[in-house]
Protein backbone atom coordinates (compact mmCIF):
# COMPACT_ATOMS: atom_id res chain seq x y z
CA UNK A 1 0.00 0.00 0.00
CA UNK A 2 1.13 3.71 -0.87
CA UNK A 3 -0.23 5.96 1.14
CA UNK A 4 0.62 6.63 5.01
CA UNK A 5 -1.47 5.22 7.74
CA UNK A 6 -1.73 6.71 10.59
CA UNK A 7 -2.34 5.65 14.27
CA UNK A 8 -5.36 8.24 15.53
CA UNK A 9 -6.44 11.18 13.35
CA UNK A 10 -9.49 12.88 13.53
CA UNK A 11 -12.75 12.81 11.00
CA UNK A 12 -14.21 16.36 10.48
CA UNK A 13 -16.90 14.94 7.50
CA UNK A 14 -19.54 16.08 9.62
CA UNK A 15 -20.68 19.81 10.03
CA UNK A 16 -17.45 21.18 11.29
CA UNK A 17 -17.06 23.74 8.45
CA UNK A 18 -20.45 24.82 8.54
CA UNK A 19 -20.82 25.25 12.45
CA UNK A 20 -17.14 27.01 12.61
CA UNK A 21 -17.60 28.65 9.47
CA UNK A 22 -20.88 30.27 11.63
CA UNK A 23 -18.44 31.64 14.51
CA UNK A 24 -16.10 33.26 12.21
CA UNK A 25 -19.30 35.05 10.68
CA UNK A 26 -20.40 36.37 13.85
CA UNK A 27 -17.10 36.86 15.25
CA UNK A 28 -17.44 34.80 18.79
CA UNK A 29 -14.60 33.24 18.34
CA UNK A 30 -13.05 33.62 22.11
CA UNK A 31 -14.65 32.23 25.38
CA UNK A 32 -18.43 33.51 24.73
CA UNK A 33 -20.90 32.42 22.05
CA UNK A 34 -23.86 29.76 22.25
CA UNK A 35 -22.00 27.10 21.16
CA UNK A 36 -20.12 26.41 24.29
CA UNK A 37 -23.34 26.42 25.92
CA UNK A 38 -24.98 23.89 23.07
CA UNK A 39 -21.75 21.56 23.73
CA UNK A 40 -22.28 21.85 27.06
CA UNK A 41 -25.64 20.52 26.96
CA UNK A 42 -25.54 17.98 24.12
CA UNK A 43 -22.77 16.61 26.17
CA UNK A 44 -24.84 16.13 29.07
CA UNK A 45 -27.79 15.07 27.40
CA UNK A 46 -25.52 12.43 25.90
CA UNK A 47 -24.18 11.04 29.11
CA UNK A 48 -27.74 11.44 30.75
CA UNK A 49 -26.62 14.06 33.22
CA UNK A 50 -27.59 17.33 34.42
CA UNK A 51 -24.36 19.34 33.03
CA UNK A 52 -21.07 19.66 32.39
CA UNK A 53 -17.91 22.46 32.15
CA UNK A 54 -16.61 23.15 29.00
CA UNK A 55 -12.90 23.34 29.65
CA UNK A 56 -9.55 24.26 27.54
CA UNK A 57 -8.15 20.79 27.99
CA UNK A 58 -8.43 17.28 29.81
CA UNK A 59 -5.72 18.55 32.37
CA UNK A 60 -7.94 22.02 33.15
CA UNK A 61 -10.69 19.68 33.46
CA UNK A 62 -8.58 17.31 35.77
CA UNK A 63 -6.87 20.21 37.89
CA UNK A 64 -10.29 21.51 39.05
CA UNK A 65 -12.04 18.11 39.42
CA UNK A 66 -8.84 17.16 41.90
CA UNK A 67 -8.86 21.37 43.50
CA UNK A 68 -12.92 20.67 44.13
CA UNK A 69 -12.73 17.25 45.50
CA UNK A 70 -10.50 18.84 48.77
CA UNK A 71 -6.98 17.79 47.53
CA UNK A 72 -4.69 20.27 49.94
CA UNK A 73 -0.97 21.23 49.95
CA UNK A 74 0.98 18.51 51.72
CA UNK A 75 -1.93 15.59 50.93
CA UNK A 76 -1.50 12.34 48.53
CA UNK A 77 -3.49 10.73 45.53
CA UNK A 78 -3.44 7.60 44.83
CA UNK A 79 -3.20 7.42 40.64
CA UNK A 80 -1.85 4.63 38.33
CA UNK A 81 1.43 4.64 36.60
CA UNK A 82 0.68 3.54 33.85
CA UNK A 83 -0.97 6.41 32.09
CA UNK A 84 -0.86 9.06 30.17
CA UNK A 85 1.33 12.35 32.63
CA UNK A 86 -1.85 14.48 32.31
CA UNK A 87 -3.27 12.26 34.69
CA UNK A 88 -0.83 13.09 37.18
CA UNK A 89 0.74 16.41 36.95
CA UNK A 90 -2.17 18.25 38.26
CA UNK A 91 -1.70 16.33 41.71
CA UNK A 92 1.18 18.19 41.48
CA UNK A 93 -0.14 21.81 40.65
CA UNK A 94 -1.65 21.33 43.62
CA UNK A 95 0.73 20.81 46.18
CA UNK A 96 0.11 17.08 46.61
CA UNK A 97 1.90 14.10 45.76
CA UNK A 98 0.92 11.30 43.72
CA UNK A 99 0.98 7.44 45.58
CA UNK A 100 1.56 4.57 42.52
CA UNK A 101 -0.59 2.08 41.83
CA UNK A 102 0.26 -0.94 39.67
CA UNK A 103 -1.96 -1.90 36.49
CA UNK A 104 -3.88 -5.34 36.09
CA UNK A 105 -4.38 -7.32 32.73
CA UNK A 106 -6.80 -4.79 31.65
CA UNK A 107 -4.52 -2.39 31.83
CA UNK A 108 -6.36 -0.48 34.42
CA UNK A 109 -5.31 0.08 37.95
CA UNK A 110 -5.06 -3.14 40.05
CA UNK A 111 -7.83 -2.55 42.36
CA UNK A 112 -6.35 -5.67 44.23
CA UNK A 113 -3.63 -3.70 45.11
CA UNK A 114 -5.69 -0.78 45.82
CA UNK A 115 -7.76 -2.28 48.58
CA UNK A 116 -4.24 -3.66 50.22
CA UNK A 117 -2.57 -0.52 50.31
CA UNK A 118 -5.14 0.94 51.75
CA UNK A 119 -5.90 -1.60 54.76
CA UNK A 120 -2.28 -2.99 55.47
CA UNK A 121 -0.42 0.33 54.19
CA UNK A 122 -2.59 3.51 55.67
CA UNK A 123 -4.32 3.93 58.67
CA UNK A 124 -8.89 5.15 58.16
CA UNK A 125 -8.72 8.21 61.20
CA UNK A 126 -12.52 10.65 61.51
CA UNK A 127 -10.46 12.65 59.64
CA UNK A 128 -9.79 10.40 56.70
CA UNK A 129 -7.17 8.02 55.26
CA UNK A 130 -3.52 8.64 56.66
CA UNK A 131 -0.50 6.65 54.92
CA UNK A 132 1.76 5.24 57.51
CA UNK A 133 4.80 5.85 56.01
CA UNK A 134 4.80 9.52 55.21
CA UNK A 135 1.42 10.45 57.61
CA UNK A 136 0.02 12.09 54.77
CA UNK A 137 -3.45 12.14 54.48
CA UNK A 138 -5.08 10.97 50.85
CA UNK A 139 -8.31 12.00 50.32
CA UNK A 140 -8.52 11.42 46.39
CA UNK A 141 -7.76 8.70 43.88
CA UNK A 142 -7.40 9.21 39.75
CA UNK A 143 -8.42 5.87 37.72
CA UNK A 144 -7.73 6.37 34.37
CA UNK A 145 -10.20 4.13 31.97
CA UNK A 146 -7.26 3.40 29.58
CA UNK A 147 -8.02 2.77 25.98
CA UNK A 148 -11.81 3.59 26.65
CA UNK A 149 -11.65 0.26 28.72
CA UNK A 150 -14.14 0.88 31.60
CA UNK A 151 -12.67 0.03 34.97
CA UNK A 152 -14.59 -2.27 36.94
CA UNK A 153 -16.36 0.73 38.86
CA UNK A 154 -18.77 -1.39 41.38
CA UNK A 155 -15.52 -2.60 43.03
CA UNK A 156 -13.69 0.68 42.80
CA UNK A 157 -16.76 2.99 44.44
CA UNK A 158 -16.88 0.35 47.60
CA UNK A 159 -13.49 0.29 48.26
CA UNK A 160 -13.38 4.04 47.55
CA UNK A 161 -16.41 4.95 50.39
CA UNK A 162 -14.77 2.36 52.79
CA UNK A 163 -11.61 4.62 53.10
CA UNK A 164 -13.75 7.73 52.11
CA UNK A 165 -11.95 8.17 49.08
CA UNK A 166 -13.19 10.79 46.81
CA UNK A 167 -13.26 9.58 43.13
CA UNK A 168 -11.85 11.21 39.74
CA UNK A 169 -12.39 9.47 36.29
CA UNK A 170 -9.99 9.87 33.69
CA UNK A 171 -12.34 9.42 31.00
CA UNK A 172 -10.37 11.37 28.89
CA UNK A 173 -10.09 8.01 26.20
CA UNK A 174 -13.48 6.83 27.64
CA UNK A 175 -16.30 9.21 26.05
CA UNK A 176 -18.93 6.65 24.89
CA UNK A 177 -18.15 3.79 27.18
CA UNK A 178 -20.72 2.37 29.20
CA UNK A 179 -21.63 -0.40 31.87
CA UNK A 180 -24.30 -3.06 30.61
CA UNK A 181 -24.51 -5.13 34.20
CA UNK A 182 -24.54 -4.32 37.62
CA UNK A 183 -25.75 -1.75 39.75
CA UNK A 184 -24.47 0.49 36.89
CA UNK A 185 -26.23 -0.88 34.38
CA UNK A 186 -26.59 2.05 31.09
CA UNK A 187 -23.77 4.31 33.27
CA UNK A 188 -21.15 6.14 31.59
CA UNK A 189 -17.83 6.50 32.11
CA UNK A 190 -17.03 9.56 33.93
CA UNK A 191 -20.44 9.71 35.59
CA UNK A 192 -20.17 7.20 38.34
CA UNK A 193 -17.28 8.59 40.61
CA UNK A 194 -17.69 11.73 42.41
CA UNK A 195 -16.07 14.09 38.99
CA UNK A 196 -15.52 12.37 34.94
CA UNK A 197 -13.41 14.38 32.82
CA UNK A 198 -13.17 14.19 29.01
CA UNK A 199 -11.00 15.29 26.59
CA UNK A 200 -11.44 15.92 23.07
CA UNK A 201 -7.45 16.06 22.20
CA UNK A 202 -6.91 15.62 18.09
CA UNK A 203 -6.19 12.32 18.80
CA UNK A 204 -9.63 11.24 20.78
CA UNK A 205 -13.15 9.77 19.21
CA UNK A 206 -14.08 13.03 18.88
CA UNK A 207 -12.15 16.57 19.01
CA UNK A 208 -12.32 19.83 19.46
CA UNK A 209 -8.49 19.96 18.66
CA UNK A 210 -7.88 20.51 22.09
CA UNK A 211 -10.24 21.14 25.16
CA UNK A 212 -12.18 18.80 27.54
CA UNK A 213 -15.12 18.28 29.17
CA UNK A 214 -15.80 18.21 33.58
CA UNK A 215 -18.72 16.27 34.93
CA UNK A 216 -19.74 15.89 39.31
CA UNK A 217 -22.33 14.26 40.62
CA UNK A 218 -23.02 17.81 42.95
CA UNK A 219 -24.78 20.23 40.72
CA UNK A 220 -23.35 23.07 43.34
CA UNK A 221 -19.40 21.68 42.12
CA UNK A 222 -19.80 22.18 38.88
CA UNK A 223 -21.19 25.87 39.04
CA UNK A 224 -18.07 25.88 41.57
CA UNK A 225 -15.96 24.71 38.15
CA UNK A 226 -17.45 27.22 35.54
CA UNK A 227 -16.82 29.64 38.01
CA UNK A 228 -13.04 28.86 38.63
CA UNK A 229 -12.59 27.87 34.79
CA UNK A 230 -13.60 31.93 34.18
CA UNK A 231 -11.11 33.77 36.43
CA UNK A 232 -13.72 33.44 39.40
CA UNK A 233 -15.66 36.80 38.76
CA UNK A 234 -18.06 37.84 41.21
CA UNK A 235 -18.69 41.24 38.97
CA UNK A 236 -18.25 40.98 36.06
CA UNK A 237 -18.52 44.54 35.40
CA UNK A 238 -16.73 45.74 37.84
CA UNK A 239 -14.03 43.01 37.87
CA UNK A 240 -14.75 41.88 41.39
CA UNK A 241 -12.47 37.96 42.31
CA UNK A 242 -12.71 36.60 45.94
CA UNK A 243 -10.84 33.48 44.39
CA UNK A 244 -8.16 32.61 42.67
CA UNK A 245 -9.67 31.43 39.24
CA UNK A 246 -7.83 30.16 36.10
CA UNK A 247 -8.58 30.90 32.27
CA UNK A 248 -9.64 27.02 31.49
CA UNK A 249 -13.12 27.97 29.60
CA UNK A 250 -13.53 26.40 26.09
CA UNK A 251 -13.51 28.90 23.02
CA UNK A 252 -16.85 29.09 21.02
CA UNK A 253 -14.74 27.73 17.66
CA UNK A 254 -13.77 24.52 19.77
CA UNK A 255 -17.33 23.95 21.02
CA UNK A 256 -18.34 24.71 17.12
CA UNK A 257 -15.95 21.60 16.25
CA UNK A 258 -17.48 20.03 19.43
CA UNK A 259 -21.23 20.22 18.59
CA UNK A 260 -20.56 18.38 14.92
CA UNK A 261 -18.71 15.79 16.10
CA UNK A 262 -20.84 14.59 19.12
CA UNK A 263 -23.42 13.96 16.16
CA UNK A 264 -21.32 11.69 15.12
CA UNK A 265 -20.10 10.34 18.09
CA UNK A 266 -22.50 6.88 17.71
CA UNK A 267 -21.65 6.33 13.99
CA UNK A 268 -17.30 6.64 15.22
CA UNK A 269 -17.88 3.88 18.00
CA UNK A 270 -19.47 1.63 15.60
CA UNK A 271 -16.58 2.06 12.87
CA UNK A 272 -14.14 1.63 15.93
CA UNK A 273 -15.56 -1.11 16.93
CA UNK A 274 -15.75 -3.25 13.61
CA UNK A 275 -12.41 -2.30 12.49
CA UNK A 276 -11.38 -4.09 16.29
CA UNK A 277 -13.38 -6.88 15.33
CA UNK A 278 -11.66 -7.42 11.60
CA UNK A 279 -8.03 -6.79 13.56
CA UNK A 280 -8.90 -9.37 16.11
CA UNK A 281 -10.37 -12.19 13.89
CA UNK A 282 -6.78 -11.69 11.87
CA UNK A 283 -4.27 -11.51 14.48
CA UNK A 284 -5.95 -14.40 16.37
CA UNK A 285 -4.56 -16.36 13.76
CA UNK A 286 -0.51 -14.91 14.58
CA UNK A 287 1.37 -16.80 16.73
CA UNK A 288 2.67 -14.53 19.30
CA UNK A 289 0.66 -11.39 19.01
CA UNK A 290 -2.83 -10.92 20.37
CA UNK A 291 -5.48 -7.89 20.28
CA UNK A 292 -6.24 -7.03 24.01
CA UNK A 293 -10.04 -7.93 24.82
CA UNK A 294 -12.46 -4.98 26.33
CA UNK A 295 -14.41 -5.41 29.33
CA UNK A 296 -17.41 -7.81 28.37
CA UNK A 297 -19.52 -5.93 30.66
CA UNK A 298 -19.21 -2.81 29.10
CA UNK A 299 -19.95 -1.35 26.04
CA UNK A 300 -16.19 0.10 25.18
CA UNK A 301 -16.02 2.87 22.87
CA UNK A 302 -12.70 1.00 21.43
CA UNK A 303 -10.61 4.03 21.41
CA UNK A 304 -7.63 2.72 20.84
CA UNK A 305 -6.12 -1.03 19.91
CA UNK A 306 -3.43 -2.61 22.01
CA UNK A 307 -1.06 -5.20 20.77
CA UNK A 308 0.48 -7.56 22.90
CA UNK A 309 3.84 -8.94 22.10
CA UNK A 310 5.31 -12.26 23.04
CA UNK A 311 8.54 -11.88 21.17
CA UNK A 312 10.06 -15.49 21.38
CA UNK A 313 6.63 -16.51 19.37
CA UNK A 314 6.57 -13.91 17.20
CA UNK A 315 10.10 -13.34 16.59
CA UNK A 316 10.19 -10.03 17.03
CA UNK A 317 10.47 -7.30 20.05
CA UNK A 318 8.47 -4.15 20.45
CA UNK A 319 10.40 -2.31 19.26
CA UNK A 320 11.58 -4.27 16.03
CA UNK A 321 8.00 -5.03 15.00
CA UNK A 322 7.46 -0.98 15.69
CA UNK A 323 10.19 -0.22 13.21
CA UNK A 324 9.22 -2.64 10.88
CA UNK A 325 5.72 -1.29 10.96
CA UNK A 326 7.00 2.31 10.25
CA UNK A 327 9.00 1.14 7.37
CA UNK A 328 5.74 -0.16 5.63
CA UNK A 329 4.38 3.36 6.23
CA UNK A 330 2.17 1.78 9.38
CA UNK A 331 2.33 4.41 12.37
CA UNK A 332 2.06 2.83 15.96
CA UNK A 333 3.33 3.86 19.21
CA UNK A 334 4.13 2.49 22.41
CA UNK A 335 2.41 2.57 25.55
CA UNK A 336 3.48 5.35 28.21
CA UNK A 337 6.69 5.58 29.88
CA UNK A 338 5.29 4.09 33.39
CA UNK A 339 4.65 7.61 35.46
CA UNK A 340 6.77 6.35 38.42
CA UNK A 341 9.82 5.94 36.35
CA UNK A 342 9.78 9.83 35.32
CA UNK A 343 12.14 12.01 36.80
CA UNK A 344 9.59 14.40 38.16
CA UNK A 345 7.72 11.42 40.49
CA UNK A 346 11.28 9.11 40.90
CA UNK A 347 10.60 9.81 44.84
CA UNK A 348 7.52 9.06 45.25
CA UNK A 349 5.88 5.57 46.67
CA UNK A 350 5.19 3.25 43.83
CA UNK A 351 3.36 0.19 45.46
CA UNK A 352 4.04 -2.77 44.43
CA UNK A 353 4.69 -2.52 41.20
CA UNK A 354 5.04 -5.58 38.58
CA UNK A 355 2.58 -5.89 36.23
CA UNK A 356 2.94 -2.39 34.69
CA UNK A 357 6.92 -3.50 34.12
CA UNK A 358 5.52 -6.24 32.19
CA UNK A 359 2.88 -4.39 29.61
CA UNK A 360 5.81 -1.53 29.45
CA UNK A 361 8.00 -3.56 26.92
CA UNK A 362 5.25 -5.59 25.18
CA UNK A 363 2.24 -3.20 23.80
CA UNK A 364 1.77 -1.37 20.46
CA UNK A 365 -1.10 0.33 19.87
CA UNK A 366 -1.68 -0.30 16.16
CA UNK A 367 -3.82 2.46 13.60
CA UNK A 368 -7.34 3.03 14.70
CA UNK A 369 -8.95 6.20 13.46
CA UNK A 370 -12.52 6.14 12.57
CA UNK A 371 -11.47 6.96 8.81
CA UNK A 372 -9.55 3.68 8.62
CA UNK A 373 -11.07 1.80 5.91
CA UNK A 374 -11.00 -1.90 6.05
CA UNK A 375 -8.75 -2.74 3.26
CA UNK A 376 -6.13 -0.60 5.38
CA UNK A 377 -6.72 -2.51 8.17
CA UNK A 378 -6.63 -5.49 6.32
CA UNK A 379 -3.51 -4.42 5.16
CA UNK A 380 -1.90 -4.42 8.99
CA UNK A 381 -2.75 -7.94 9.21
CA UNK A 382 -1.05 -8.58 5.94
CA UNK A 383 2.13 -6.94 7.07
CA UNK A 384 1.81 -8.48 10.70
CA UNK A 385 1.78 -11.58 9.11
CA UNK A 386 4.41 -11.37 6.88
CA UNK A 387 6.57 -10.50 9.44
CA UNK A 388 6.30 -13.76 11.99
CA UNK A 389 9.19 -15.16 12.57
Amino acid sequence: MSRFIPLSVPNLKGKELEYVTKVVETEWVSTGGGYINEFEKNIAGYLKIEKGVACQSGTAGLHLALKLSGVKYGDEVIVPTLTFIAAVNPVRYLGAEPVFMDCDDTLNMDLDKLEEFCRKECTLTNDGLINNKTGKAIRTLVIVHIFGNMANMERLIDIAEEYKLKVVEDSTEALGTYSTEGRYKGKFAGTIGDFGVYSFNGNKIITTGGGGMLVAKDKNLIDKAKYLSTQAKDDELYYIHDEVGFNYRMTNLQAALGVAQLEQLEGFIKIKMENYNLYKEEIDKIEGISILDFNKNTRANHWFYSLLIDEEKYGLSRDELLNKLNENKIQTRPIWGLIHEQKPYRNNQAHKIEKANYYIDRILNIPCSTSLAKEEAKYVCDILRELER
